[in-house]
């Protein structure tokens, strides 16, 4: 995913459609470790493609563990618990599914097996505490040294060690349940014996050990326990591969698509799949939150149907220590109840990817709304005036999704406001494809979409700088001088009569149409090559003389205008096509520079040019472009001139966004 510095959501109006998730992070963390450890071969189907497993993937390479694709699916030749790398320095960024378990399965491989290892992070994941992990494998014998800050990664874990399993291995439960899930993945690849660990304190996020009970079965390990304060590993424990696993869809991200449904599926629910009543995944129970607060919800083994019902929704208390993660969206919906909501038992908050009371606080109070906050505690009062707002997101992608939500505020407010989220790519920790996938089942009014429209004469670098811009913005883009072209293309590979104006013109709403990089795209192939020819600038001519292929190619532009906004070049853009286009540049050069640009790009591609013939032929199209009778090439009223003579492409795109950030209301 492009990094784009952030994304303006524009007012969003409604929601209906189907939304198919990403695999459980949780789980897929999970699996992976368990299938590295097994004795066999594992094929993981569905797993989730994101920064958080792409550590987990990387660090099994590394410590030598065979793992390939076989086309969607993940292939692992397991380590059989033993050792194949007996050094290694593993960078697990921000991922805490990935940095306590291995924490705990290489300390104790290295105390049994000798070996040095360094596990370390993102600056955030050094902050995030792992003392009481490591106090309870130092108790166990393990050797592990602080490379920073005591009880927070980098930590080095090495051995060989005497371990001491004797006794009851002990740790907390009111930090993260991550600790004890590293541990009970861990302690089978030392179960010479019974091993019994104890918690201390009461165990919070128990939905999520219940996932880890359930993938030790499916890898042979059947843990006993005593309710939730103690659980034994029996002697002889140990890892064999089933063969395969499926990674159910991520209920934490199902979430913000139940708060969507909640808040705007007025007539068609949004249907999530991927999760339902058969989830082993705690936050499923999202949807009792989602439905106390006046939620239609139903729900299928592996699906669940959301619609609104109770308009506003209604304020609620609860605690929230079984939806630890998922609670995070209760706090946007809160701004659309009819009364406080208070969220309690979320103590965990504070030791994730951020301090997430604090963040959400922080970020609610933006756009208006009073936060009370407490240290494990928050309270959130119905939104009242709604302002425009920059959501910081601290690198944590369920900041960024949560508040995605707030851009629904038109349906409670008759001054709209839009939402930017800064980093927004912070999602691809779990859900890269987010927000394409929310604007695949939301409604907007075609005019709240913001259009930035470039025109100008030939060779003058509108495309570059569309697509320059775009990329920045996270927009779509539109070259509408290749659209005659493309038509031309398209009617005569149909085998159309092109001098039969109604039949060319019934293609165009059916292209498959898409611009990027400077290319163009029709499907999935890049018909970029086959545009630049000569037979085709033929076939545009043909197709050009007949008003209705003109008037569909001109609905074709409108429907260009798509969330979550669009880049438009040509020559009458911003006068006839966009006239209400927030942003309207009209970008010049002289002749002669635009015939050296020229030159330059006939001759790098092999092609013969006299730059002076391109010249001439460069001010004669000019001097007809602005004598046309049709929408002459000529600046819209409201257009900022940009001579690009002696600027780059970075100088001419930062003075775009610099006009951009103008005209935004933030």
């Amino acid at each position: 995913m492009f990094k784009i510095p952030f994304l303006d959501l524009p007012p969003l109006r409604g929601a209906a459609g189907t939304v198919r998730l990403p695999g459980s992070k949780s789980i897929s963390n999970r699996v992976l470790l368990l299938a590295a450890l097994s004795e066999g071969r594992t094929v993981v189907r569905d797993l989730l493609a994101s920064d958080d497993t792409a550590v987990m993937l990387e660090s099994l390479r590394t410590l030598g563990c065979a793992v390939w694709r076989e086309g969607g699916d993940v292939v692992i030749d397991g380590l059989g618990g033993q050792l194949r790398a007996k050094e290694a320095k593993l960078f697990l960024g921000n991922a805490g599914t990935a940095m306590r378990p291995l924490t705990a399965a290489l300390s104790l491989l290295a105390a049994t097996q000798g070996g040095s290892f360094e596990v370390s992070g993102v600056p955030r994941m050094h902050e995030r505490p792992i003392g009481d992990l490591v106090d309870a494998l130092r108790g166990l014998g393990c050797e592990i040294d602080d490379l920073g800050n005591a009880g927070y990664p980098p930590l080095r874990l090495r051995g060989p060690s005497t371990l001491a399993l004797d006794t009851p291995v002990r740790v907390r439960g009111d930090v993260s349940s991550q600790f004890l899930t590293a541990l009970l993945l861990a302690l089978p690849l030392v179960a010479e014996r019974d091993i019994r660990i104890e918690v201390i304190g009461e165990l919070i996020s128990k939905p999520y050990i219940e996932i880890t009970l359930a993938l030790l079965a499916r890898f042979g390990i059947q843990v006993r326990r005593e309710g939730w304060a103690a659980f034994v590993i029996p002697a002889g424990s140990r890892y064999v591969s089933p063969g395969e696993v499926f990674v159910e869809g991520d209920a934490s991200s199902a979430s913000y698509f139940v708060g969507l449904g909640a808040i705007a599926a007025t007539d068609v629910p949004i249907r999530i799949e991927g999760v339902g009543s058969e989830s082993l995944q705690g936050d499923v129970r999202f949807i009792e939150a989602a439905a106390a607060m006046g939620a239609e919800v139903k729900a299928g083994p592996n699906w669940l149907e959301v619609k609104r019902g109770a308009w506003p929704l209604k304020g609620l208390t609860l605690d929230c220590n079984h939806i630890p993660d998922a609670a995070m969206t209760l706090t946007v919906m809160a701004l659309y109840a009819d009364g406080p909501t208070t969220l309690t038992n979320i103590a965990s908050w504070r030791v994730k990817e951020t301090d997430r009371i604090a963040a959400m606080a922080t970020e609610l109070r933006k756009l208006g709304a009073t936060v009370d906050e407490g240290p494990d505690w928050i309270r959130v009062q119905p939104l009242q005036r709604w302002q425009a707002a920059v959501i910081h997101t601290y690198d944590d992608h369920r900041v960024a999704m949560c508040f995605s939500l707030a851009a629904f505020n038109g349906l409670v407010t008759t001054a709209a406001k839009p939402v930017r989220i800064l980093e927004p790519h912070c999602v691809a920790k779990t859900f890269p494809d987010y927000f394409e996938t929310l604007f695949g089942v939301v409604s907007v009014d075609v005019a709240d979409v913001p259009v930035i429209t470039i025109d100008g004469p030939t060779a003058s670098g509108k495309g570059t700088l569309a697509d320059e811009t775009a990329k920045l913005l996270g927009f779509n883009v539109l070259d509408s001088g290749a659209l005659y072209r493309v038509t031309g293309l398209a009617a005569r590979r149909a085998g159309l009569d092109l001098d039969d104006g109604d039949a060319v013109a019934a293609i165009v709403p059916t292209l498959q149409l898409r611009f990027a990089d400077g290319q163009v795209f029709l499907g999935q192939e890049d018909v970029s090559a086959r545009l630049r020819a000569e037979a085709t600038g033929l076939l545009a001519s043909q197709v050009a003389v007949h008003p209705q292929v003109r008037r569909a190619l001109h609905q074709l532009q409108l429907d260009f205008r798509r969330l979550p906004g669009l880049v438009a070049d040509g020559r009458d853009m911003g006068t006839a096509i966009f006239p209400d286009a927030a942003l309207k540049v009209f970008l010049t050069a002289s002749a002669a520079t635009r015939a050296e640009r020229r030159y330059k790009q006939l001759i790098s591609k092999g092609i013969s040019a006299n730059i002076e013939g391109l010249r001439a032929d460069l001010e004669a199209r000019d001097e007809r472009d602005k004598n046309r009778s049709t929408s002459p090439l000529e600046p819209a009223q409201d257009a900022q001139l940009l001579d690009n003579s002696a600027l780059t492409i970075e100088a001419s795109v930062d003075q775009m966004l610099a006009w951009w950030q103008q005209r935004r209301p933030f």
